[in-house]
């Protein structure tokens, strides 16, 4: 086990880890505990009663978060004729085929999210295993693979996300920055966890939301009272 460095212990001390808080209070303490010298991204950590051996209860999903995520997200775009104009004036950051291909090549991670139109799909297969490990291969369902270019680069510039549950069944995700002011990372919270609660199967038996942590990217684990937002 690693040692433990003084500022990880003086966080450690402003935080009881059996305690569940308030959102307010978790807030707080993780606006006095993120330290580092860059403005740190909010993560939550979402367990969920799911069987994840059964695909009907498996939760994938995109929302537009209100207040967005703070993060700079890189977009890369398959297209040709007309949705090349469009992609370039919604603001994607590299667009093309093949030559969009040698540069994910070259550089695996070159890109943050994927857009293609359909017609695009048969060159963009060509590096699904590159892709599909990362979670950035367009996918229909998600939104990714679609005929509204432009909209679709908007709304992931406004801060539309995608989440999923890993195999543990516990969904990861940014809800913003630690220089967000509070009422907009709750804001941002509630419609993910509002998201999500209405993807849930009718086969999901039990407690649906189990835990939920709130930290920050160099900070600790805070266990927030998501029953009380």
């Amino acid at each position: 086990m690693s040692k433990k460095t003084k500022r990880r212990l003086k966080i450690l001390k402003k935080v009881d880890s059996k305690k569940i808080y308030n959102i307010n209070k978790a807030i707080d303490i993780l606006k006095k505990t993120a330290t580092a010298k860059f403005n740190e991204s909010i993560d939550i950590a979402i367990n969920l009663g799911i069987n994840t051996k059964k695909s009907e209860q498996n939760i994938r999903g995109t929302v537009l978060l209100p207040n967005g995520t703070g993060k700079k997200i890189k977009i890369g775009v398959f297209a040709k004729d007309l949705d090349i104009k469009k992609a370039k004036l919604a603001g994607a950051h590299y667009i093309g085929m093949e030559n969009l291909i040698k540069k994910i090549k070259d550089k695996k991670n070159l890109l943050d999210v994927i857009i293609a139109s359909p017609d695009a799909m048969k060159i963009v297969g060509t590096i699904g295993s590159i892709l599909g490990p990362r979670g950035i291969m367009p996918n229909p369902k998600l939104g990714t693979v679609t005929n509204n270019i432009y909209q679709t680069i908007k709304n992931i510039k406004k801060g539309q996300i995608y989440f999923k549950n890993d195999k543990n069944g516990i969904i990861h995700s940014i809800i913003g920055k630690i220089n967000f002011q509070k009422e907009h990372i709750v804001e941002n919270l509630k419609v993910l966890l509002k998201a999500i609660n209405q993807m849930k199967s009718e086969k999901s038996k039990g407690v649906f939301f189990k835990k939920v942590t709130i930290s920050t990217t160099m900070g600790i684990s805070v266990n927030l009272d998501y029953l009380n937002l």
